[in-house]
């Protein structure tokens, strides 16, 4: 396994800062460990810390007051979450799960707030990882609003294959799991991918997806409801 200051060069929000920098980030870092279907955080839990994920995958997901799940996003190694903790004194706005065994970098804001002291790129590194963020927000809202269902499939699968730079896409998406994340219903998701499989749009390979037709799933995914 790579040491700390290396896996640190490929994470988002440090990737832009040198050698040095990145040392002294791995000397704050503290590791934690958390088993399959555990709470890492809970939502209002007061925010002081960012987590990193070294190994897993992890789930942030928002849960109604009748039990029904909204996934916003599903994180694997090099992604990070609570990066708002760093800036804002705010509780915690959503509940993140470990959706297998995971292992996380801790980085308390203390800490955080000392380096941004002493080094202003550490500053400009946070505030452009924050600027793509609210990018994928604001394309996320976008395509809950104005697609469709099968619309908003094709965009989700689009996106998680440009993330990880592959048209297999690594993230364990089942069908459930796709419902939570675009406001569907599971048998609406099962029915829109049956018909991109049977059109030739994308195949799964050991219970993952791969995108064979990236022309046509770009197509679907800009037909407006």
């Amino acid at each position: 396994m790579a040491t700390t200051t290396e896996f640190l060069a490929t994470v988002p929000l440090f990737k832009g800062l040198d050698s040095v920098e990145l040392g002294r980030f791995a000397e704050l870092l503290r590791e934690k460990s958390y088993p399959k279907g555990s709470v890492i955080l809970f939502e209002d839990d007061p925010g002081d810390s960012l987590f990193v994920v070294r190994l897993g995958r992890v789930k942030v997901v928002l849960v109604a007051e009748d039990g029904r799940e909204v996934i916003l996003g599903i994180l694997g190694v090099g992604e990070h979450f609570g990066e708002l903790a760093l800036i804002d004194d705010q509780p915690r706005s959503a509940h993140v799960i470990a959706m297998e065994e995971s292992t996380l970098l801790v980085l308390r804001r203390e800490d955080f707030r000392r380096r941004v002291e002493a080094s202003p790129s550490v500053a400009w590194s946070l505030l452009t990882e924050l600027s793509r963020r609210l990018r994928r927000a604001d394309g996320k809202i976008g395509s809950l609003v104005l697609l469709d269902v099968p619309g908003r499939i094709a965009r989700m699968l689009l996106d998680a294959a440009e993330e990880g730079g592959s048209d297999l896409i690594d993230k364990p998406l089942t069908h459930q799991t796709i419902a939570h994340l675009i406001g569907a219903s599971r048998e609406t998701v099962s029915r829109a991918m049956r018909e991109f499989q049977d059109s030739g749009w994308v195949s799964v390979e050991s219970r993952r997806i791969r995108i064979a037709d990236k022309a046509a799933l770009s197509k679907r995914a800009q037909q407006r409801d």
